[in-house]
């Protein structure tokens, strides 16, 4: 056999056994491309997790591990979100369609993951939510809901109390929606301690009307340019001194 041949057969033989050299990955622990990957827990942790935060976490978003949410918002909804995005600047939409980074199977598999894991047939313990959709209500009668079922945690204006926070806040209310609104008040923050719309012992739930009324409240404190919501000051006359 010619040294031609030898050098033939000795290139063939590393080209075929090329998996098993020293230092090169094995298949099966090769990085999967961003739209292979099919795993929910590494779908949610790396597209919602940031925002919504993790099971027992708080969020800067509403919970989507919370099974009180699952059971206010349907799949539908869930699929819409996370595919356009929201109605406000603070949610993208993670469609490939829309500009994201997610294929519609992804989106499918985070939202069936999503009622697998977390969701509860007990969650409403038989009670019926207020629709999801529905326009803001009367801000006169909001501010007396407010102040007969809010009040006591974010303070008699709504600029924050011994157990909440402010909900009058001009940069909070310029970045969350209409409908995050209503969001946050029937489903409530129940990792920060925020019952939801029933009330801390579930017995004193809001009407629908009384729900619309009371998001007609906040939305009357939104700025009027969201992202500016403070007042510039006052420019000093010549007389000022």
């Amino acid at each position: 056999m010619t040294l031609r041949v030898l050098l033939a057969c000795a290139v063939l033989a590393l080209c075929v056994g090329c998996d098993r050299l020293p230092g090169r990955p094995r298949p099966d622990s090769r990085p999967l491309r961003p739209s292979q990957v099919t795993d929910f827990a590494t779908l949610y942790d790396q597209n919602c997790a940031g925002c919504h935060g993790r099971p027992g976490e708080p969020g800067a978003a509403v919970a989507l591990a919370d099974p009180v949410y699952l059971a206010f918002a349907d799949d539908a909804t869930l699929r819409s979100f996370t595919a356009r995005g929201g109605p406000s600047a603070a949610m993208p939409a993670f469609a490939r369609s829309a500009g994201g980074s997610l294929t519609d199977q992804q989106i499918e598999l985070l939202v069936a993951g999503l009622r697998t894991r977390f969701a509860r047939p007990d969650a409403l313990r038989a009670a019926t939510p207020p629709p999801y959709a529905r326009p803001p209500g009367d801000a006169a009668r909001g501010a007396l809901v407010y102040a007969a079922r809010c009040a006591e945690c974010h303070g008699p204006t709504g600029s924050g109390g011994e157990r909440g926070g402010s909900i009058v806040d001009g940069s909070y209310l310029g970045l969350i929606s209409d409908q995050g609104l209503r969001t946050a008040v029937v489903v409530g923050r129940p990792v920060l301690g925020m019952p939801d719309w029933r009330g801390d012992a579930g017995d004193r739930p809001l009407s629908a009307e009384e729900v619309g009324d009371v998001v007609g409240w906040l939305i009357a404190h939104r700025p009027e340019l969201p992202g500016q919501p403070y007042p510039a000051p006052a420019t000093r006359s010549h007389d000022d001194g």
